[in-house]
């Protein structure tokens, strides 16, 4: 059987001119009900590239280590982020590797440039060079130090066979319901795991689903997404979607962007997860994609600024001048759960 094509979801239009098409996949699933919506191919297999940091960060707290170091919810969330390279996510990730007795040097993520204009203004002023803090998975890779440390293995822990990253393969595997096989080295060299969108989608929704009172899996997940939720600067940082989504949501989902269009979010009060890839890779396209799913399950407001901005614009141009707009495609926009 042929594969199931991807599908239009995001329209780019400049003046009266449909400029451009942003094509994709998106599943979204309930816990209890299963897939209740879908577009392209549910079954797409992905990268899910840095969406997927909740899922990579449920061994930090199953195995112990968390609370063996007394990690709070602004670690967790900066365990989960994908960060700008702000001050108020460096000194973070400067002070919880100190409190590991380790240093910047023992990171394996490399060094970024920040996308925070006044910490690389700073950098520039300064003559200094950014460094492995300012790499947007530096919260991600303190995490995997700190369960490195805990299970007493070695500095190399973004190695596929370190116990680290069988760790997380195993966690992705039962979170996901598929056996995990493939994996690519991500752009800070930790292994990311693939599998298909319908099962990272289903991931997302035991997210949701998740108690307390559960057992030790799903109250990794409720500390995991909480932590997401109290603190969305940390999670990315000043103008990016994620944080500006989940202020406008206040408690009402956590949402994380990845590389090449990808999005995942989790919507407790609905027991609801939704998986989507932008074929294209397009930034613009999983933004308003997931903007419009979000205001359609009902925990973001239509009249809020952040869903017209994403869903709509309008682009303006260097002048400000008003040139086009996004469109998301008629199926999606009118799809109600």
């Amino acid at each position: 059987m042929a594969e199931t094509a991807d599908a239009p979801l995001v329209e780019v239009h400049r003046g009266p001119i449909r400029e451009c098409v942003h094509r994709g996949h998106a599943v979204i699933w309930h816990n209890d009900a299963g897939m209740i919506g879908a577009w392209g191919n549910a079954d797409a297999y992905v990268l899910p590239r840095s969406s997927a940091k909740m899922i990579q960060a449920l061994p930090l707290i199953e195995s112990g280590a968390a609370d063996t170091v007394g990690l709070t919810p602004e670690q967790l969330a900066l365990a989960c982020a994908s960060h700008n390279g702000a001050a108020t996510h460096t000194d973070r990730v400067t002070r919880w590797l100190s409190d590991l007795g380790l240093s910047e040097a023992d990171l394996r993520c490399g060094p970024q440039e920040p996308s925070d204009i006044p910490a690389r203004n700073d950098l520039v002023c300064t003559h200094t060079a950014p460094d492995q803090r300012h790499n947007n998975c530096s919260g991600k890779h303190s995490g995997f130090l700190t369960l490195s440390k805990h299970l007493r293995a070695g500095p190399e822990y973004i190695d596929p066979d370190h116990p680290v990253q069988r760790a997380i393969a195993e966690a992705t595997s039962a979170v996901t319901d598929e056996a995990v096989s493939d994996y690519a080295i991500d752009g800070c060299s930790a292994p990311n795991f693939a599998g298909s969108l319908s099962g990272f989608a289903r991931a997302m929704a035991r997210f949701a689903a998740a108690t307390a009172d559960g057992g030790a899996r799903q109250a990794a997940m409720v500390r995991l997404r909480e932590a997401m939720m109290t603190h969305p600067d940390l999670v990315a940082g000043e103008g990016r979607a994620c944080t500006r989504l989940m202020r406008a949501m206040g408690n009402g989902a956590a949402v994380k962007t990845g590389a090449e269009g990808v999005f995942f979010a989790i919507i407790p009060e609905h027991k609801i997860g939704v998986a989507l890839k932008i074929s294209d890779g397009a930034t613009r396209g999983s933004e308003a994609a997931l903007a419009q799913i979000l205001a359609n399950i009902g925990v973001l407001d239509r009249a809020h600024p952040v869903f017209t901005e994403l869903t709509h614009g309008p682009i303006r141009n260097r002048r400000e001048v008003d040139t086009g707009h996004y469109k998301v495609v008629n199926d999606l926009a009118k799809w109600r759960p």
